[in-house]
């Protein structure tokens, strides 16, 4: 079998929090992590160096997740680079019809995944895993005995938009 360690996903986020917060989860398990900050710039990474695999939120500036995979579905090279949509907008009218479109164009191709935020890094990695038939080289799924305080407090931080984020920041001197 083959090594996470061996794999390498680009993380395609918009917002710097969650890219990061995608990628450490990735990280953690023993992959090899790239980013880019919307579907223009994930192409250009593709044409340099084609991933394993790529986590891809739908609603970016440029080029949206749709757009990016339209392209990358009309490549030979790119047409069966698994994708795992991540997005807070599956079940809102902002995105629906990405998302619609999304399920409609990619029905025939496996694997194909969606996740909504906020994701737990367990369900992300499980994820991954799964798509790319590896072991993760870290467990990430152990429980590290939070307290419910502890536990509340994570829940609180992943429910959190980018405003709450850069205060929680501020307050712990961590800029």
């Amino acid at each position: 079998m083959v090594n996470a360690s061996e794999k390498k996903i680009l993380v395609v986020d918009d917002e710097p929090d969650v890219r990061n917060f995608l990628a450490t989860c990735i990280q953690d398990a023993g992959f090899m992590v790239d980013s880019a900050v919307d579907g223009q710039d994930a192409l250009e990474k593709i044409e340099k160096e084609i991933p394993d695999l790529m986590t891809l939120d739908m609603v970016m500036p440029r080029k949206s997740g749709i757009e990016l995979i339209r392209t990358l579905r009309k490549n030979d090279k790119w047409s069966k680079l698994p994708v795992i949509v991540i997005t807070a907008h599956a079940r809102n009218e902002f995105a629906s019809e990405d998302i619609k479109s999304f399920n409609a164009f990619t029905s025939g191709l496996k694997p194909r995944r969606t996740i909504e935020k906020p994701v737990t890094p367990k369900v992300l990695v499980n994820t991954i895993c799964e798509i790319l038939d590896v072991e993760p080289e870290h467990d990430i799924t152990t429980d590290k005995g939070l307290s419910s305080d502890e536990e509340n407090l994570v829940k609180m931080i992943q429910n959190s938009d980018s405003k709450i984020l850069q205060q929680i920041k501020n307050l712990l001197g961590a800029d």
